[in-house]
């Protein structure tokens, strides 16, 4: 089975984290009661009618409603034969509407690789097909879909829909209304497209470098800052309702040096700690009306030390989230393939014991079967309530009526036409994107570049896989916006860990260059991309290093000229450094982390708020 998981993306920097820490078109029988189930002009809903739809749900459609689930194929009734068999192999169905048939789920979760985002258009249909599918069944309700769009290095919506910065970016920016503007923009474009929650935005305060799996998908290090980025961008989201915004993960992963994807992290935050560092993007979140919450797959032994993760734990789900937060909103999983929530229990407990802990929504089970059976099974033995399940059940569907899910659950193609990448947001999406790319170094001002004096450019450098799928690779996307800023420049691609034969074919190709664009990925000290920027910069060529992910990499560079941070290698970004070094906008992005010496790690390099621009250093 692929990676299930929400939000999968390595990191392989290692600095130290104690500097950091210091430093920092309508219902049909279901609403066949006299009524309809919807929220008002307010975003209000009637509890009445939709607690009148729960006492008329029998217990299998009931454990179903709890469930969000992954499905193969474009579309809902005929996907490829290849998706029909993925189907039948994990979850014993052909198609996403056999799977509401049988399950009767509550919602469909899309990724890229399950071939659910090929298009806006396929999207859309897909989106209808899986509503009417639910919606034929008895007392059939609204199906709510999610996805994962970040945007940065986690996508699933790739182009021609508008990709934005992501989170570190944004935070470098540092404009809450940039934030609230991507918010609004792709929280517009999702609805058009039948998505109506959305994993996003990140609320961890990424306070170690060495985070393997949130990183750049934070806005920064800095708690107060990070808590304003998170309550703009939730506003932007749920702007006229249009889209659920997560807030993730819960109750805070920016401190983990393991993958809860592959192990179980465990965060030694003391309670002080947690109400200092932690919490703060999560209150904001909260303040602004955030409509899910995702949990994290951690120990934090400060908020219970019983050694459960977060997701399976009731003093932090509902004694801290619930109760001392006054969060009453959805709570949603993070995956629960994730190696992080399946160390200590089995397939069959996980979602039990989530539900007892004050969950909700229950994401992306390995087997749906031995979930849906393992809940169904609690509430016949008496382990779980019924009426704990209407708990959770009602909040579901008050969500659904507050995204107009009972009056509206289709989309139309038209929709698409009129929101999805347009001319308008693909500008927004630039221009935000010049404000965060951030200068780090240059020394002798040798940025920008003329293209009277460097008409000749090499781009050299890693070229990971694009994060949506649709973008890339990165030395081609700046050796192209460079030619046409007005540079003849050429790509070379060496890899993340380039041989000694790539370096020697980048170093010949640099000679016939007059400056040299190299592109770094997660370096490190034992780093070949370390010998290949040394190695070019031994021709005597000017070097410019675009860091294509973590701004760390320039601790490891002392002997580049120039430095840039990007935070993410989508082509939005790259185009908006490539303008950076052909001087046609300066540099305004600031540090959201603090960079630590590589020789030297309880020393900071680099702080917070650090970026220059034009005239200066």
């Amino acid at each position: 089975m692929p990676d299930t998981s929400t939000g999968s993306m390595g990191n392989n920097s290692v600095p130290s984290r104690r500097t950091v820490l210091a430093a920092t078109a309508g219902m049909t029988s279901a609403l066949a009661l006299g009524g309809t189930a919807h929220a008002g002009p307010d975003g209000k809903h009637d509890d009445r009618k939709l607690r009148a739809l729960i006492a008329r749900m029998t217990l299998p459609e009931k454990v179903g409603q709890l469930f969000v689930m992954r499905v193969y194929g474009h579309s809902a009734t005929a996907p490829d034969q290849a998706d029909i068999d993925a189907n039948l192999k994990e979850i014993g169905v052909r198609t996403a509407a056999e799977l509401i048939a049988r399950y009767r789920v509550g919602g469909i979760i899309y990724f890229t690789w399950a071939h659910n985002t090929r298009d806006p258009h396929q999207m859309a249909d897909l989106s209808n097909g899986i509503q009417r599918a639910s919606l034929a069944q008895p007392r059939g309700l609204p199906v709510l879909v999610s996805t994962d769009q970040e945007h940065g290095i986690v996508c699933r919506v790739g182009e021609p829909a508008t990709l934005f910065p992501g989170a570190m970016a944004v935070g470098a920016g540092g404009s809450r209304a940039d934030a609230r503007t991507l918010g609004r923009i792709a929280g517009q474009e999702l609805r058009a497209l039948g998505i109506r929650q959305n994993y996003s935005p990140v609320a961890d305060v990424n306070v170690n470098p060495a985070n393997p799996v949130i990183g750049v998908r934070s806005f920064g290090a800095e708690p107060a800052a990070v808590a304003g980025m998170v309550a703009a961008e939730v506003a932007g989201y749920q702007h006229f309702r249009q889209l659920a915004a997560t807030a993730k993960h819960f109750p805070g992963h920016g401190d983990t040096a393991v993958d809860s994807h592959y192990g179980f992290p465990v965060i030694t935050h003391t309670r002080e700690q947690w109400n200092q560092l932690d919490a703060p993007p999560f209150r904001a979140a909260i303040r602004a009306g955030i409509d899910s919450i995702m949990t994290a797959h951690i120990m934090v032994p400060a908020l219970d030390d019983s050694g459960d993760p977060a997701t399976l734990s009731r003093p932090i789900l509902t004694g801290i989230l619930r109760e001392e937060l006054g969060y009453d909103g959805l709570v949603v999983t993070d995956s629960l393939g994730m190696e992080g929530v399946r160390t200590k229990y089995g397939d069959d407990r996980v979602p039990v014991l989530a539900l007892k802990a004050g969950v909700d929504q229950l994401l992306n089970p390995p087997s749906l079967d031995i979930a849906w059976n393992a809940v169904l099974k609690a509430v016949q033995d008496g382990e779980l309530t019924e009426a704990r399940l209407d708990e959770s059940i009602l909040r579901i569907l008050r969500l659904k009526a507050k995204l107009r899910l009972f009056d509206a659950p289709y989309v139309s193609q038209d929709g698409v036409d009129r929101n999805v990448g347009t001319a308008s947001h693909l500008r927004t999406a630039d221009r935000i994107a010049e404000r965060t790319t951030t200068l780090l170094v240059n020394e002798g001002s040798l940025l920008p570049l003329s293209r009277r004096t460097h008409p000749k450019v090499l781009v050299v450098g890693a070229d990971p896989a694009s994060p949506s799928g649709t973008t890339g690779p990165p030395t081609g996307v700046l050796a192209a916006a460079l030619t046409e800023l007005g540079f003849t420049a050429t790509a070379l691609s060496t890899g993340t860990a380039p041989s000694s034969a790539a370096i020697a074919k980048a170093v010949e190709a640099a000679r016939a260059a007059d400056a040299v664009v190299v592109g770094t990925y997660n370096v490190t000290a034992s780093s070949t991309q370390k010998a290949l920027v040394e190695q070019l910069l031994a021709t005597g060529r000017p070097v410019v290093a675009v860091a294509v992910r973590n701004p760390y990499d320039v601790a490891h560079l002392p002997a580049v000229q120039a430095c840039l941070a990007s935070y993410s290698w989508t082509d939005v970004e790259l185009r908006a450094a490539a303008r950076v070094i052909a001087g046609r906008v300066a540099p305004r992005g600031k540090l959201p982390v603090p960079v630590q010496r590589a020789d030297d790690p309880t020393r900071v390099l680099y702080p917070i708020g650090h970026g220059l621009s034009y005239g200066r250093g």
